[in-house]
């Protein structure tokens, strides 16, 4: 059995300082039973087997392009869900976003739904733009207080932007990414959770 030990916030921050963007406070527990829990301060973090990850609280929030409209993690039911939390402001944010786009487009009809979290943007437009600009396909919520990410709970580290979250059919949570990403290293893992059972005792 794997031993497992908690990560302090610092200690996330410091490991991922020179890759990632950093403010922002922890969140607390909104409801739901993923525990954030990291082998070492390992920026990668893999929870197996299925049956003993965890599930997020209620996570939704406005449309960032569509004015008076609601997202919400439940409209994905049944779906591998990536969830990626980024701000325009951020540079690693801006380097990820055309590999996220391609393992979303690569990946789709294998039941697989992005959903972004835009944080820190106080400019809505300035956001827009830049998922014009870039080309992003799918919904982001817009959260510039990052209210939306109580839904990840107790323990995690809400200041490291970007993450990305990778969540199975069950909606448990199967993968997590304190760093930027390169399509290599995304697109494997959102395959094998996609090809999993959607069920598993």
């Amino acid at each position: 059995m794997r031993k497992v030990f908690r990560a302090t916030v610092a200690a996330i921050c410091g490991a991922v300082l020179l890759t990632s963007c950093a403010t922002g406070d922890d969140a607390v527990a909104t409801g739901g039973t993923f525990d954030f829990v990291s082998p070492g301060g390992q920026t990668r973090i893999f929870y197996d087997p299925p049956a003993d990850r965890g599930t997020l609280g209620e996570l939704t929030g406005e449309d960032l392009m569509n004015e008076g409209e609601t997202i919400s993690l439940d409209d994905y039911e049944g779906q591998v869900v990536v969830l990626n939390v980024w701000g325009q402001w951020c540079a690693p944010c801006r380097s990820e976003a055309d590999d996220l786009e391609e393992v979303y487009e690569a990946t789709k009809d294998l039941g697989v739904q992005f959903l972004g979290i835009n944080v820190r943007d106080n400019q809505r437009d300035k956001a827009q733009d830049f998922v014009t600009d870039q080309q992003i396909g799918y919904p982001s919520i817009y959260d510039p207080p990052m209210r939306s990410l109580l839904a990840l709970g107790r323990n995690y580290p809400t200041s490291v932007v970007p993450t990305t979250v990778v969540l199975d059919r069950e909606h448990r949570v199967a993968a997590v990414y304190l760093t930027e990403l390169l399509a290599d290293d995304l697109q494997p893992v959102v395959e094998r959770v996609a090809a999993e059972p959607d069920s598993e005792q």
